[in-house]
């Protein structure tokens, strides 16, 4: 497949990079050292319109693609913010598409509008501390008492659950042992994040400072009914389909840091000058910067490809390609030389890591956060978007029950 950027996507681009431009990576430094969530910075992004650029035009959103958006996070990703910039707007801009796909008219018209305008903040609440990625075995409880529920439960690793209003969460209708499938049970709720029931505990964590990751600790919290996402008991299957649009988003995000570690390594080879010549004259300098160019770009167009079948609606294509083929690109690895040279070696080969493991890979994650990682950060990086081997099971499991 050949990709030739519209002129609505490179000005989609431009417009990414006029924002990155505002936010130097002297501004996400402040940031990683300080944490507090990047507001300015958010508010900017809201104010350009393009929270809901991925959001139906009727309800204040753009109407683009997921293509449209992946370009957009791959650009703010190679600004110098990295993770962090990428994921403090990440679930505003996919994060609602369940609603979109299967919420009521009315759903549709209450909860979207404020979202896609940045008037709200929300956060997806779906792992828990006992259950990890097997997302069949969630715990967390919704029992239905008339016109609601009531929530009770534990959930981890909960991004911008500080600074969130609402939640996409996941919770358990049906008892484990009486459901008929291992898919079926679970209902998708978005609802009011109320502190009066739930208790967020921030995660003290190395890296991604900016944007915080944290306990749930749900006590009896009320839900309206109407509050529920299309059936009770089909809460995986809605997610499963937004989780794609997220792995795209991921691959786009870890591409666009190690875009920005390239150009900065190969300007390292312009500056750095030993012997009365640039070390960029060298041949063993420039073969891996080249090699690290052309695994790039692969990585690119496999990104692509996937964004571009989504759109297009081919479900069972975009799943078989992120599971199967997009971890095999290994976009991260381009960051070779910038490593070797140790141009932003505390910086960007954590966020390498975080993006790498958030992709599926584990154990290269392991030996790259060998100087600052704690434990409770790999749990953290092991879980988002879902490893390769979790992919691969929900595709049997949406498959065997189609």
């Amino acid at each position: 497949m050949a990709y030739q950027l519209t002129a609505q996507q490179q000005e989609i681009i431009a417009a990414a990079q006029r924002i990155c431009a505002k936010f130097p990576p002297e501004y996400w430094l402040e940031r990683d050292r300080n944490g507090g969530f990047p507001e300015d910075y958010f508010r900017e992004v809201a104010n350009a319109g393009w929270l809901g650029m991925c959001m139906p035009e009727e309800y204040g959103g753009a109407g683009l693609g997921i293509t449209d958006a992946a370009l957009f996070l791959r650009t703010v990703s190679s600004g110098g913010g990295a993770l962090a910039a990428a994921s403090a707007i990440h679930l505003n801009i996919f994060g609602l598409h369940p609603v979109v796909m299967f919420g009521t008219d009315e759903q549709k018209r209450r909860m979207l509008p404020p979202f896609t305008r940045g008037e709200v903040k929300s956060c997806f609440a779906v792992t828990e501390p006992d259950a990890g990625l097997n997302t069949t075995k969630l715990k967390v409880k919704a029992v239905r008492q008339g016109d609601h529920y009531i929530l009770s439960g534990k959930k981890i690793w909960i991004s911008t659950a500080q600074v969130a209003d609402n939640m996409l969460i996941l919770a358990r209708t049906t008892p484990v042992e009486e459901v008929t499938k291992p898919t079926g049970g679970l209902s998708l709720f978005y609802t009011k994040l109320d502190r009066k029931y739930v208790t967020v505990r921030e995660i003290d964590k190395m890296g991604r400072k900016a944007v915080d990751s944290n306990e749930l600790f749900i006590d009896d919290l009320p839900v309206p009914v109407e509050d529920r996402i299309g059936e009770e008991g089909r809460g995986l299957e809605y997610i499963f389909h937004g989780m794609n649009a997220e792995r795209i988003f991921v691959a786009a995000e870890a591409i666009g840091i190690a875009q920005f570690a390239l150009a900065r390594a190969v300007q390292y080879a312009k500056d750095r000058v030993v012997f009365g010549r640039p070390i960029g004259k060298n041949q063993g300098i420039q073969h891996p910067l080249a090699q690290s160019w052309a695994e790039l770009e692969a990585a690119s167009h496999m990104m692509l490809a996937a964004a571009a079948m989504f759109d297009r609606g081919l479900v069972e294509e975009t799943e078989r390609l992120i599971a199967r083929y997009g971890p095999d690109c290994r976009p991260l690895t381009s960051l070779g030389y910038a490593e070797a040279t140790a141009v932003l070696q505390n910086e960007l080969t954590r966020e390498q890591a975080i993006a790498q493991a958030q992709q599926g890979h584990r154990n290269y994650a392991k030996r790259q956060l060998t100087w600052f990682r704690r434990e409770p950060d790999m749990r953290w990086l092991e879980g988002c978007g879902g490893d390769e081997d979790i992919t691969e099971e929900a595709i049997r499991l949406v498959d065997k029950h189609r």
